[in-house]
């Protein structure tokens, strides 16, 4: 019984000092989604990469025309300039695909680093609100979390309203 009395005596001061603990989240995906400076960031992306875009689609339209035409053409061809023909669409096809890698690694690295503005910016208004409002602790990553510790909707009200300025 005495043994009891000491756990629940050792147990109040904690139980007091989890009652001042307090804690945030903050959900990156809908940061990344819903922040103006995300949508400008996906804006300017788009306006960068949209003619490179638009030659690839092109180029490959081209491509599927010319390979449909040798399809049609192929039973009058003879064997040389078959062979000829498609030599020509491999070639093409592979700079085709070619130009398609470089496209998608060019703008993965573009939009890395676009990204990477906005989360540096969103960890700065976090910040700021974690000592403005004395949280102990704020979490990007979490398997759950109580809707009432999200502070996902302040954190992109500050970022928009900072993105305004």
């Amino acid at each position: 019984m005495v043994a009891l009395v000491g756990c629940v005596a050792t147990a109040m001061p904690v139980a007091a000092q989890a009652q001042s603990f307090k804690a945030g989240f903050v959900n990156t995906d809908r940061i990344l989604r819903e922040a103006d400076t995300a949508k400008a960031a996906q804006a300017k992306l788009e306006a960068e990469f949209s003619k490179r875009d638009k030659e690839l689609r092109d180029m490959g339209a081209a491509m599927k025309a010319a390979s449909d035409k040798f399809e049609r053409d192929a039973p009058t061809m003879s064997e040389s300039q078959r062979q000829a023909r498609q030599r020509q669409l491999a070639d093409q096809d592979r700079d085709l695909q070619r130009k398609n890698r470089e496209f998608q690694e060019d703008l993965n690295a573009r939009k890395n680093e676009e990204l990477a503005h906005v989360l540096d910016k969103a960890n700065r208004v976090v910040k700021q609100m974690a000592e403005a409002e004395n949280y102990d602790v704020i979490l990007q990553e979490a398997v759950y979390v109580n809707p009432k510790h999200d502070i996902t909707d302040k954190v992109l009200k500050a970022m928009n309203a900072s993105a305004g300025k």
